[in-house]
């Protein structure tokens, strides 16, 4: 992820790592803790508006009465010298839609997504934070036993795709579009970001220039798939994915292909030369 984050935390943020080399698999899911590590980069990020540094760390904690069989979980620790949180605040900071973010900047901390994975994990996350002195979010995640099969992790490491692409980015979360796009732009392509149907819409009458556009499948006003309707009738060559939990989906005569979320940077750039070497032979035969 040292790419995404990259371009995602800007020239200001210092990155630091510190692995432990004895660190066993821990059982979670990946394209979730992905997200994970990022909506907390991003939220040490605005914490530190002048710059700073970010802290990952990952080691093992003993696990405190449990079998003797597996002592130990597997820590992610994300730290800041940001401004941190007083008391009222962290006590919020966990609630699905509590935020410290000004009007347009976002719709909140995230943290309850974060929290989410670690319970759903069999774990735990934990807060931490000073005013002034920064903030430390640490995820326990339990060991994976032996028997459970390692799933290669070789596409996040996929180099990015030979031609740079501008591709639209369409969500109506604030938070999520944010996060699309820095994976698009991981990519080494640029990212087009609007809100909604209409905004893309619009947006693609003044950028005549879009390779790709990828969408959000359920949006208020306007769905995704609406909004690929309604692009296919203008640009029929114009290619569109839909970022959705749900399988291919037909618009009738438009086969639309669809990308489950959360993806990872492997499977996007897969899909991204898959409709444009689509759309580059359906333009030739036209």
């Amino acid at each position: 992820m040292s790419d995404l984050l990259s371009r995602s935390l800007g020239p200001r943020i210092r990155v630091g790592t510190r692995f432990s080399s004895d660190v066993p698999p821990a059982l979670v899911d990946a394209n979730q803790l992905e997200l994970a590590i990022l909506n907390l980069a991003v939220n040490a990020r605005d914490a530190m508006p002048a710059g700073g540094a970010l802290t990952i760390e990952v080691d093992t904690v003993a696990q405190v009465g449990t079998a003797a069989e597996r002592p130990r979980r597997v820590r992610l620790r994300v730290s800041d010298e940001g401004m941190g949180m007083d008391e009222a605040t962290l006590r919020r900071a966990m609630e699905p839609f509590y935020t410290t973010k000004e009007a347009g900047k976002g719709t909140g901390l995230g943290l309850s997504i974060v929290h989410g994975l670690a319970a759903q994990s069999g774990g735990e996350f934990t807060l931490r934070s000073t005013p002034r002195l920064g903030t430390t979010a640490e995820i326990l995640l339990p060991v994976a036993d032996a028997a459970v099969v390692r799933v290669p992790v070789g596409e996040a490491a996929q180099e990015p795709c030979g031609a740079s692409l501008l591709v639209m980015v369409v969500d109506d979360d604030a938070d999520v579009l944010e996060g699309s796009a820095a994976v698009v732009e991981a990519l080494g392509h640029r990212a087009l970001r609007a809100g909604s149907g209409p905004e893309a819409l619009q947006a693609l009458a003044g950028a005549p220039g879009v390779d790709v556009v990828l969408t959000d499948y359920l949006m208020p006003g306007m769905s995704g798939l609406e909004l690929a309707r309604r692009i296919h009738e203008s640009a029929p060559h114009l290619p569109v994915i839909l970022a959705t939990g749900y399988a291919d989906v037909s618009e009738g005569d438009i086969a639309i292909p669809s990308l489950q979320k959360p993806f990872r940077l492997g499977r996007l750039a897969a899909m991204l030369d898959h409709v444009t070497a689509a759309s580059s032979r359906a333009t030739a035969a036209a």
